[in-house]
């Protein structure tokens, strides 16, 4: 996401984030202490228990609790960008979770909104407004439509 935002010029605006899947989601959060992410990790799990008898249980027992997941957190994130970096606290970082027990391909589509310093050096592609994202885990590669 940083890297997206210096490469397409980005001053001060709004970044959109969005995750096109029904089992994954993101989420900001602490990212000082790993315990915080385990304790919401296991919070969800008892929420929405793969022990659970699901109707829809055709992908495995831990599908349906994966969408539980996803529907009670977010699969979009609005954050502000201010001087082409994202403005977020001391302590916080953006994640995209996994609901899943094996790893997926997850897409996340970044859309930014907002004024723009030296286009000169841009291509045409890299200057449109929306770019999509292709992620896996943590890492992130902008992809130009």
């Amino acid at each position: 996401m940083v890297a997206w935002l210096a490469s397409i010029g980005a001053s001060d605006g709004l970044l959109t984030l969005f995750v096109r899947h029904t089992s994954a989601s993101l989420t900001i959060q602490e990212n000082a202490d790993p315990d915080v992410l385990r304790d919401l990790g296991e919070t969800l799990e008892r929420l929405a228990p793969r022990s659970a008898r699901y109707h829809h249980s055709i992908e495995g027992p831990d599908d349906m609790p994966a969408h539980i997941k996803a529907m009670l957190t977010a699969t979009s994130l609005g954050v502000p960008v201010a001087a082409g970096k994202a403005v977020l606290g001391t302590w916080q970082a953006i994640y995209l979770v996994e609901h899943r027990d094996a790893p997926h391909t997850r897409e996340v589509v970044l859309h930014y909104v907002g004024t723009r310093q030296g286009l000169a050096g841009l291509s045409r592609a890299r200057a449109g407004f929306a770019d999509r994202c292709l992620a896996a885990g943590r890492r992130c590669v902008a992809r130009s439509r």
